[in-house]
Protein backbone atom coordinates (compact mmCIF):
# COMPACT_ATOMS: atom_id res chain seq x y z
CA UNK A 1 0.00 0.00 0.00
CA UNK A 2 1.36 3.71 -0.74
CA UNK A 3 2.18 5.82 1.95
CA UNK A 4 0.99 9.24 2.84
CA UNK A 5 3.71 11.14 5.36
CA UNK A 6 1.31 13.72 7.58
CA UNK A 7 2.29 15.87 9.87
CA UNK A 8 -0.76 17.27 11.96
CA UNK A 9 -0.24 21.24 12.13
CA UNK A 10 -2.65 24.54 11.45
CA UNK A 11 -2.04 25.24 7.74
CA UNK A 12 -3.08 29.00 6.04
CA UNK A 13 -3.97 27.37 3.06
CA UNK A 14 -6.58 24.67 4.03
CA UNK A 15 -8.27 24.17 0.69
CA UNK A 16 -6.38 23.49 -2.57
CA UNK A 17 -7.99 22.77 -5.43
CA UNK A 18 -6.20 18.72 -6.02
CA UNK A 19 -8.82 17.65 -3.40
CA UNK A 20 -11.80 19.10 -5.58
CA UNK A 21 -10.13 17.04 -8.53
CA UNK A 22 -9.94 13.95 -6.78
CA UNK A 23 -13.45 14.30 -4.92
CA UNK A 24 -11.86 14.72 -1.88
CA UNK A 25 -12.81 17.03 1.14
CA UNK A 26 -9.85 18.95 1.97
CA UNK A 27 -11.42 22.04 3.48
CA UNK A 28 -14.05 19.63 5.50
CA UNK A 29 -11.35 18.30 7.62
CA UNK A 30 -8.60 21.34 6.89
CA UNK A 31 -6.43 19.36 5.15
CA UNK A 32 -3.36 20.59 3.03
CA UNK A 33 -1.32 18.58 0.18
CA UNK A 34 2.10 19.03 -0.49
CA UNK A 35 5.09 16.76 -2.52
CA UNK A 36 8.49 16.05 -1.34
CA UNK A 37 10.27 14.46 -3.98
CA UNK A 38 8.30 11.49 -4.78
CA UNK A 39 6.43 12.07 -1.21
CA UNK A 40 3.04 13.01 -0.52
CA UNK A 41 2.95 15.14 2.22
CA UNK A 42 -0.38 16.13 4.15
CA UNK A 43 -0.99 18.85 6.59
CA UNK A 44 -3.79 18.82 8.96
CA UNK A 45 -5.18 20.61 11.74
CA UNK A 46 -6.11 17.30 13.64
CA UNK A 47 -5.11 13.94 12.08
CA UNK A 48 -7.27 13.78 9.08
CA UNK A 49 -10.03 10.08 8.74
CA UNK A 50 -9.09 6.79 7.83
CA UNK A 51 -10.90 6.98 4.34
CA UNK A 52 -9.26 10.38 3.46
CA UNK A 53 -5.72 8.85 4.06
CA UNK A 54 -6.89 5.73 2.01
CA UNK A 55 -8.30 7.68 -0.70
CA UNK A 56 -5.28 9.49 -1.17
CA UNK A 57 -3.22 6.35 -0.68
CA UNK A 58 -4.57 4.38 -3.56
CA UNK A 59 -4.43 7.82 -5.55
CA UNK A 60 -1.21 8.73 -4.59
CA UNK A 61 0.83 9.23 -8.10
CA UNK A 62 -1.87 10.67 -9.38
CA UNK A 63 -2.04 13.47 -6.37
CA UNK A 64 1.62 13.66 -6.71
CA UNK A 65 1.29 14.25 -10.08
CA UNK A 66 -1.28 16.88 -9.93
CA UNK A 67 0.87 18.69 -7.75
CA UNK A 68 4.15 18.56 -9.11
CA UNK A 69 5.08 21.27 -12.17
CA UNK A 70 5.13 20.45 -15.58
CA UNK A 71 7.64 21.52 -18.06
CA UNK A 72 5.31 24.61 -18.66
CA UNK A 73 6.22 25.04 -14.96
CA UNK A 74 2.80 24.84 -14.08
CA UNK A 75 1.15 22.25 -12.09
CA UNK A 76 -2.18 20.29 -12.48
CA UNK A 77 -3.34 23.00 -9.18
CA UNK A 78 -2.10 25.71 -11.47
CA UNK A 79 -3.96 24.58 -13.81
CA UNK A 80 -7.20 23.49 -12.14
CA UNK A 81 -7.08 27.00 -10.77
CA UNK A 82 -6.26 29.13 -14.06
CA UNK A 83 -9.93 27.00 -15.35
CA UNK A 84 -11.87 28.42 -12.07
CA UNK A 85 -10.82 31.63 -12.70
CA UNK A 86 -11.44 32.02 -16.22
CA UNK A 87 -15.19 30.07 -15.60
CA UNK A 88 -15.36 32.51 -12.89
CA UNK A 89 -14.59 35.58 -14.72
CA UNK A 90 -16.48 34.13 -18.20
CA UNK A 91 -19.63 33.85 -15.38
CA UNK A 92 -20.03 37.00 -13.32
CA UNK A 93 -18.32 39.56 -16.01
CA UNK A 94 -19.47 37.87 -18.91
CA UNK A 95 -22.83 36.70 -17.35
CA UNK A 96 -22.66 33.34 -19.31
CA UNK A 97 -24.53 30.21 -17.20
CA UNK A 98 -21.87 28.20 -15.11
CA UNK A 99 -22.15 25.23 -17.83
CA UNK A 100 -21.48 27.86 -20.63
CA UNK A 101 -18.55 29.87 -18.57
CA UNK A 102 -16.93 26.30 -17.81
CA UNK A 103 -16.76 25.24 -21.78
CA UNK A 104 -15.71 28.91 -22.27
CA UNK A 105 -12.58 28.42 -19.37
CA UNK A 106 -11.79 24.99 -21.02
CA UNK A 107 -10.87 26.32 -24.41
CA UNK A 108 -9.21 29.07 -22.42
CA UNK A 109 -7.50 26.27 -20.72
CA UNK A 110 -6.78 24.66 -24.54
CA UNK A 111 -5.27 27.95 -25.60
CA UNK A 112 -3.16 28.25 -22.52
CA UNK A 113 -1.86 24.73 -22.37
CA UNK A 114 -0.87 24.99 -26.58
CA UNK A 115 1.18 28.64 -25.63
CA UNK A 116 2.66 26.94 -22.83
CA UNK A 117 4.09 23.88 -24.55
CA UNK A 118 5.12 25.04 -27.80
CA UNK A 119 6.40 22.71 -31.19
CA UNK A 120 9.69 23.68 -32.71
CA UNK A 121 10.92 22.23 -35.86
CA UNK A 122 14.31 23.29 -37.56
CA UNK A 123 13.82 25.64 -40.60
CA UNK A 124 13.17 23.87 -43.99
CA UNK A 125 11.52 20.77 -42.28
CA UNK A 126 7.55 20.62 -42.33
CA UNK A 127 6.65 19.07 -38.67
CA UNK A 128 3.77 18.00 -40.02
CA UNK A 129 4.81 15.45 -42.94
CA UNK A 130 9.00 15.96 -42.44
CA UNK A 131 9.52 16.99 -45.80
CA UNK A 132 10.86 19.75 -46.99
CA UNK A 133 9.70 23.06 -49.12
CA UNK A 134 8.09 22.48 -52.31
CA UNK A 135 7.18 25.09 -55.46
CA UNK A 136 3.45 25.01 -55.02
CA UNK A 137 3.65 24.07 -51.32
CA UNK A 138 5.66 26.46 -49.61
CA UNK A 139 6.52 25.97 -45.24
CA UNK A 140 5.35 28.45 -43.32
CA UNK A 141 5.91 29.41 -40.27
CA UNK A 142 3.62 28.90 -37.11
CA UNK A 143 4.54 30.54 -33.42
CA UNK A 144 6.43 33.09 -32.10
CA UNK A 145 10.08 34.34 -32.14
CA UNK A 146 11.08 33.92 -28.45
CA UNK A 147 9.38 30.41 -28.90
CA UNK A 148 10.59 29.70 -32.24
CA UNK A 149 8.67 28.13 -35.18
CA UNK A 150 6.82 25.40 -36.25
CA UNK A 151 7.20 25.15 -39.95
CA UNK A 152 4.47 23.48 -41.46
CA UNK A 153 3.10 22.86 -45.36
CA UNK A 154 -0.17 24.44 -45.41
CA UNK A 155 -1.94 21.10 -46.56
CA UNK A 156 -0.23 19.51 -43.14
CA UNK A 157 -1.53 21.85 -41.20
CA UNK A 158 -5.14 21.00 -40.46
CA UNK A 159 -3.65 17.27 -39.08
CA UNK A 160 -1.09 18.99 -37.13
CA UNK A 161 -3.04 21.82 -35.55
CA UNK A 162 -5.42 19.40 -34.66
CA UNK A 163 -3.43 16.44 -33.17
CA UNK A 164 -1.63 19.79 -31.04
CA UNK A 165 -5.65 19.98 -29.61
CA UNK A 166 -5.84 16.68 -28.82
CA UNK A 167 -2.36 16.78 -26.61
CA UNK A 168 -3.47 19.49 -24.86
CA UNK A 169 -6.93 18.09 -24.14
CA UNK A 170 -5.60 15.04 -22.73
CA UNK A 171 -2.81 16.87 -21.01
CA UNK A 172 -5.45 18.95 -19.42
CA UNK A 173 -7.93 15.48 -18.93
CA UNK A 174 -4.72 14.22 -16.89
CA UNK A 175 -4.99 17.15 -14.67
CA UNK A 176 -8.84 17.16 -14.12
CA UNK A 177 -9.79 19.53 -16.61
CA UNK A 178 -11.64 17.61 -19.30
CA UNK A 179 -14.69 18.81 -21.34
CA UNK A 180 -16.83 16.04 -20.11
CA UNK A 181 -16.78 18.51 -17.08
CA UNK A 182 -17.47 21.53 -18.90
CA UNK A 183 -20.76 19.45 -20.68
CA UNK A 184 -22.52 18.33 -17.31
Amino acid sequence: AASVSTSVRKSRHPMNHTGVALGIPLLKHALRLGIDGDALMLEAATAPPPRVLDLLGRHKAGVIALLRPANDGWSGEDWLAFFDERAGIAEFDGGLSREQAEVRAFDCCVVEWLNRNPVRSPSGRCVGCGGSEHANDKLLPFGTEPTGHAWLHSRCWPAWHAARQAEAIAALAAMGIDQLRTNQ
